[in-house]
């Protein structure tokens, strides 16, 4: 029944989806199949500009009524002005897309590495290291906090304007995050480019929030929510430290130790001083922070091109709809090629 466009009815007020092929949409969104003659992509993104999270009727949990929007009265460019919008917009959304999934196959590349190495134990030169109850020679048993700067104390004036970072703004399959705002004061957790952030709360544990701070400036010390536990290098390097903390096994660990009422349970710190990690030698860490630190870098690199590219769509969206600006000259609204950058 694609192409369609979905829209958020409860919880996730307003949030527009289009779908090109077939779909089975939830009792909880409202959808469009029947275009009446217009183009289905530009509808989507007309949909977004018309804020439909204001439309919330919900006491508890916000709700879309859908009579409520059909009595909003609006302007809409004629058929072959819409085809012309939606092919300068979906430029941008197929760049992102496109960028998305060179993250993803480099953060699978770089865990690959991880795991041959370090939990497969298949790492350069095995072949000729004997192994002592499990363990290569050479490699030693430590727990992860001795291995890990947990929490390190860092100092900001609380008049200052600084990054913050909250839950939500932490992924749930990727290491990259945008830092979205700035506040004052020095409440919350407080890190530095490289540092790791992992979830404490239910249930962010349980559904892998995970986080690698890249994009601070230079010695930048930022803030964030109180639920953030930060991990730093001390042993081990970040790109190591953020695979261990994405595995299930640790996760499950952290699981273990919770306490607290039900729904607000947080992982105790002390856990990690009983989380075994079998850490190679110091040229091991090297060699791997060398093939895999480049992949983390070109994450960044293209998680930065994304959000220049949904801050020029998003500021084309309303003007390119309304008409307050002309779709004749294409190929100056069209985004610019990022093909020659960093290539996989």
């Amino acid at each position: 029944m694609g192409p369609g466009v979905v829209i958020g009815r409860k919880g996730t007020l307003g949030t527009v989806h289009y779908i090109k092929g077939n779909y089975w949409p939830h009792d909880t969104t409202l959808w469009v199949k029947n275009f009446k003659g217009n183009d289905a992509r530009l509808v989507s993104y007309f949909l977004q500009t018309l804020k439909l999270e204001n439309f919330d009727t919900g006491s508890s949990n916000p709700t879309l009524n859908r009579n409520h929007i059909h009595k909003i009265k609006v302007l809409f460019p004629r058929y072959q002005v819409q085809r012309k919008i939606a092919a300068i917009l979906s430029a941008y959304d197929d760049l992102i897309e496109n960028n998305k999934r060179r993250i993803a196959l480099l953060e699978k590349m770089a865990e690959e590495v991880y795991r041959e190495w370090f939990v497969r134990m298949r790492f350069p030169g095995h072949e000729k290291v004997k192994k002592v109850k499990g363990v290569p020679e050479g490699w030693d048993v430590l727990s992860f906090s001795d291995l890990v700067e947990i929490n390190p104390l860092e100092r900001i004036d609380k008049s200052e304007e600084v990054p913050f970072v909250g839950m939500e703004d932490l992924s749930l399959s990727s290491m990259y995050f945008a830092v979205k705002e700035s506040r004052k004061g020095a409440s919350g957790s407080k890190f530095r480019n490289r540092d790791v952030l992992f979830p404490r709360i239910t249930p962010s544990v349980e559904n892998g929030k995970r986080g690698v701070v890249m994009s601070l400036e230079e010695n930048q010390v930022g803030c964030g929510s109180t639920e953030f536990i930060v991990m730093r290098e001390k042993v081990i390097g970040p790109e190591h430290i953020y695979f261990i903390t994405c595995s299930s096994e640790f996760r499950k660990h952290a699981e273990l130790s919770m306490t607290g009422a039900s729904g607000r349970q947080r992982v105790q710190e002390d856990c990690f001083s009983y989380f075994l990690v079998k850490t190679p030698s110091s040229g091991i860490r090297r060699k791997f922070a060398e093939i895999v630190s480049p992949h983390f870098q070109q994450i960044e690199v293209f998680s930065l091109q994304n959000e220049k590219l949904i801050q020029a769509r998003d500021m084309l969206l309303p003007r390119l709809i309304s008409g307050k600006l002309s779709v004749e000259n294409l190929d100056i609204m069209f985004p610019p090629s990022m093909e020659e950058h960093h290539e996989i």
